[in-house]
């Protein structure tokens, strides 16, 4: 097996944190279980999905703040949250009061484009303003803004008792740098490495310049730094949906082998009018795993990961899956632990 010519410095996952609509408490709890055995298995990050009008994450924000009080060291991000279902200036004071909440913690993970399933939800969305909502790269713009201190109003100052400030309170100084893109095209790419942001990219890529995902994601990965005033330097993170199998049972092995198989198909070509090309799931051991990484060319351009889990799966699956990318495939990727 071949050696990485630099080793794995940050290992993270990410969750859509699916629930029972009969039960929603039971799988909100299981994602912050989820999140607490991430932290006790020495990831370096945790992330968390969106999903509106859906059984799943609809405020990570607030799933994060909880998190934030169950765990003290691992990082809490968001991979991603569309800007379109957001007002930049509300979304800005959460994510900083979140983010002092877990004491500098949060990488906020963000994208542009309209909401999905626009034409349903815009009446309830935007009633009035629903033609007229820009959902383009300047929402983000907005968002940065007000994250890194740029003033949201004229005024400040002492009115009564009341003191107010022209910025968004509070304010996280730190907290501007920990933004993150979440793209899959070369223009996502540059905007974000032109606006210091960091950059993820996920297992789903528009096949532009190739159909070969490895080779377009790693253009990606290239013309985002060479757009960003940290040049190699700045932090990508890579998410492909990996499922170790060292420990699992024979049962769990042919759930995850079939999981996977069903998905493959949408591998083969480009998907849609928007050709999105996908990657295929990795299932094996954490040997044979690392080998696949190893060959894969945007791989072998970073050093940070946040893993996605597979969705649909159950409780003690992930239990399982994390396990063993903690124990087995982040060591052979050159990984240690949180100390």
């Amino acid at each position: 097996m071949p050696l990485p010519s630099d080793p794995l410095r940050k290992l993270g996952f990410l969750t859509i944190g699916l629930f029972d609509q009969e039960n929603p408490g039971r799988g909100h709890e299981s994602t912050l279980e989820i999140i607490e055995l991430g932290e006790r298995l020495g990831f370096d990050s945790a992330w968390v999905r969106h999903r509106h009008l859906q059984y799943g994450i609809s405020s990570p924000v607030a799933i994060l703040a909880a998190a934030s009080q169950r765990t003290s060291l691992i990082e809490l991000g968001t991979a991603v949250i569309p800007v379109g279902w957001e007002n930049p200036l509300r979304l800005a004071e959460d994510l900083a009061t979140v983010d002092v909440l877990s004491s500098g913690r949060l990488n906020p993970g963000v994208s542009v484009g309209p909401p999905m399933h626009y034409e349903q939800v815009r009446h309830a969305l935007y009633p009035d303003t629903a033609d007229a909502e820009n959902f383009g790269y300047e929402r983000v713009e907005r968002l940065l803004d007000f994250v890194r201190g740029k003033a949201a109003t004229d005024f400040s100052g002492t009115e009564g008792f009341e003191v107010f400030s022209d910025r968004v309170q509070p304010h996280s100084p730190g907290l501007g740098r920990r933004m993150w893109y979440g793209g899959g095209s070369l223009r996502s790419a540059q905007w974000a490495g032109e606006h210091g942001m960091n950059f993820l990219t996920s297992s789903v890529v528009k096949a532009e310049e190739s159909e070969d995902f490895a080779e377009v994601q790693l253009s990606h990965v290239r013309t985002f730094r060479a757009h960003h005033p940290d040049g190699d330097r700045a932090r990508v993170s890579q998410g492909l949906v990996v499922i170790p199998t060292d420990s699992a049972s024979p049962e769990q092995r042919a759930k995850y082998e079939e999981f996977a198989r069903k998905r493959m198909p949408r591998t083969a070509t480009p998907q849609g009018p928007a050709r999105m090309m996908f990657a295929p799931d990795l299932v094996g051991t954490s040997d044979q795993i690392a080998e696949q990484l190893y060959s894969h060319v945007a791989f072998r351009e970073i050093d940070e990961v946040a893993f996605a889990l597979p969705f649909t799966f159950d409780h003690a699956d992930y239990v399982q899956i994390l396990t063993d990318i903690a124990t087995r495939l982040g060591p052979a990727l050159g990984w240690r632990p949180v100390a």
